[in-house]
């Protein structure tokens, strides 16, 4: 998760936005669903915690404000419930984050964590609101016009060894050829230079990489947003304490409002100019 966040953080300072027609956030909340308010009057605080080098979901900005696409949701959750007077946000490492919501340095964590059975036994989550898909990103002269995986039959796709998305790759397109490399700059610059036609891997870096300077125009994304709980997780989801069941329903009610007004959209569009999905 270290390494993850530290290419996150590099892919989106150099990434420079270009005009584009983002799809909107798939909707994971069902709209004729409700989920109950829950009593917050003697919630004294709330205070999430989360960390400063996982743009754009949390970083500091050039003003040196805490900001990203985390610290937007959770403002807006607290508003959603009435309770922006109790509401903090503070950041703290990685590594701190578990520790201190156990220790109760504070109540929630948005901080981008993945759900896994031994986490789900320590501690509550929240419905998710994001998941962050697998794409296919394409050399468009390499490649030819390609607008689905079927067009890369018979071509080279650059997987990163080891991966999870390597994994995914060959058990939903085992038809197709990969060429592994021992990391993501390697595959990259593979991609670029037209050594391969395509590669698989992590939505959101791709996006951010192929609008960038780092491309230089020489690449897209192939239409298509691919999306597995078994290799890539439940999505990301906001953590509290197991014992504080009631906080989790209000997160959720939080977010299933927002996600129902389209002020969790907008929050999307804010910090993913160009889309991941």
């Amino acid at each position: 998760m270290k390494i993850h966040r530290l290419l996150a953080l590099c892919v989106y300072l150099i990434a420079a936005p270009l005009a584009a027609q983002p799809k909107d956030l798939p909707n994971l909340f069902d709209a004729r669903e409700r989920i109950a308010k829950p009593d917050l009057t003697g919630l004294a605080r709330l205070r999430f915690l989360t960390t400063v080098d996982f743009p754009p979901f949390n970083f500091i900005d050039q003003s040196g404000k805490l900001s990203g696409f985390h610290v937007d949701l959770v403002r807006e959750i607290c508003r959603e419930l009435d309770i922006e007077a109790k509401c903090q946000i503070q950041a703290v490492t990685y590594a701190e984050l578990l520790p201190a919501l156990e220790e109760g340095q504070g109540e929630a964590v948005a901080a981008g964590i993945a759900v896994s059975p031994e986490l789900r036994q320590r501690f509550g989550f929240s419905r998710p609101f994001m998941r962050l898909p697998a794409r296919f990103a394409v050399n468009t002269k390499a490649a030819g016009a390609v607008t689905d995986p079927s067009g890369l039959k018979g071509k080279v796709v650059g997987v990163v060894s080891g991966t999870t998305h390597e994994v995914m790759f060959r058990a939903f397109f085992p038809k197709l050829e990969a060429k592994v490399f021992p990391d993501r700059d390697a595959m990259l610059a593979a991609l670029q230079k037209g050594e391969v036609a395509a590669v698989f891997s992590d939505g959101m870096q791709l996006s951010f990489w192929v609008s960038g300077g780092a491309a230089a125009g020489c690449c897209g994304l192939v239409d298509g947003a691919y999306f597995s709980q078994r290799f890539l997780g439940e999505g990301l989801t906001i953590m509290n304490r197991k014992a504080e069941p009631a906080l989790t329903q209000a997160i959720d009610h939080a977010l299933l409002a927002l996600s129902r007004s389209g002020r969790l959209d907008e929050i999307y569009l804010r910090y993913f100019p160009n889309g991941i999905y």
